[in-house]
């Protein structure tokens, strides 16, 4: 290859290239066909470029190949646990610093004949709507599945009906949430096990078995909504089960308060209900010097352009005021 250049003296060549003949040369001698990546050098060698603008050329021609390696090398994170202890505690990879993406997780557990498992979320935050955890009741097919759960909110327990509980993670491509952390626990035939514990509620009673009651009340400023009393009861099929459904809480007219803790739930007046006029409500969470507050919304709906909600949070250098109307998730 025959130039006219000049040397500028900051590592360039300046001046026209004139192509006049093109040969590769290897101080390895290969036989058969050359790679893909070799033959697409040897095209823009043979084009002619400027000088000059090679190393730019090259640089993009080695950036498309690492964006190729990089899309080619994206595969799903892969796990699978079979789990036959008594109890024993389960969580997502990562946790509780987040899952990786295209995770594709699946736990089972089996227990003893005519026992059943009981399932109690620790901790629960996976991507809403887009990280899913679905559990089923024995293997994994569409007519076992049990529930599948998203978002922020921690579960309530699951009793499974039979010796086997499946539970699977799928997350996409990007965003992670904290992931889960769960413990299980194998339940002989007579006992109902832990119903679980209310938001803004307390609960009475710390043994299960057929024949025992648990009562549940609410904090101040809620209303119970369901049964106060759970009674534990022997079933045809052999086992127990609670002869109601878990009640729950819900905020009764009165609103605001100064809220403390390291977590909690607020609710607008009279929710899941409609609220009342002319309402006017201000909530004051507190927490120690140096922590950071998150507020996840799981439901909000407002009269559109007439019922608002505002948002300030204060800091000693810093005041931020978000203000939010309409009915979608925050």
């Amino acid at each position: 290859m025959n130039a006219s250049s000049n040397w500028d003296g900051t590592g360039h060549i300046t001046g026209h290239v004139r192509r006049t003949e093109c040969r590769c040369i290897s101080r390895h001698t290969r036989t058969g066909p050359r790679k893909a990546e070799e033959i697409g050098i040897f095209a823009l060698m043979k084009a002619g470029v400027a000088a000059h603008h090679w190393n730019r050329v090259l640089f993009l021609f080695m950036g498309l190949l690492a964006a190729s390696a990089s899309v080619k090398g994206t595969e799903a994170q892969n796990c699978s646990y079979t789990l036959q202890n008594p109890n024993s505690t389960i969580e997502s990879p990562g946790y509780p610093y987040g899952y990786p993406n295209y995770a594709n997780c699946t736990w089972v557990i089996l227990a003893a004949e005519h026992n059943r498992i009981q399932l109690v979320f620790q901790g629960f935050a996976l991507e809403e709507d887009f990280d899913m955890l679905s559990v089923y009741d024995g293997p994994p097919s569409p007519g076992n599945l049990r529930t599948r759960l998203t978002g922020f909110q921690l579960p309530s327990p699951i009793v499974s009906t039979g010796p086997r509980l499946t539970l699977w993670l799928l997350s996409d491509y990007a965003v992670s949430g904290q992931g889960f952390k769960a413990i299980y626990e194998a339940l002989p035939s007579y006992t109902c096990g832990n119903p679980g514990q209310l938001v803004n509620g307390l609960q009475q009673g710390s043994t299960f078995n057929i024949g025992e009651k648990i009562r549940y009340s609410c904090s101040p400023g809620y209303v119970l909504e369901g049964h106060t009393t759970l009674s534990c009861l022997a079933t045809s099929a052999g086992t127990a089960a609670w002869d109601f459904p878990l009640p729950y809480c819900r905020a009764d007219d009165g609103c605001g308060g100064t809220l403390r803790g390291q977590s909690g739930v607020i609710t607008s007046p009279n929710y899941p209900g409609q609220y009342s006029n002319n309402a006017d409500c201000t909530w004051t969470v507190l927490a120690e010097p140096g922590d950071t507050i998150a507020l996840v919304f799981s439901d909000f709906t407002l009269e559109v352009s007439l019922s608002f909600f505002s948002l300030s949070t204060m800091t000693c250098w810093r005041s931020v005021t978000a203000r939010r109307c309409g009915s979608s998730q925050w």
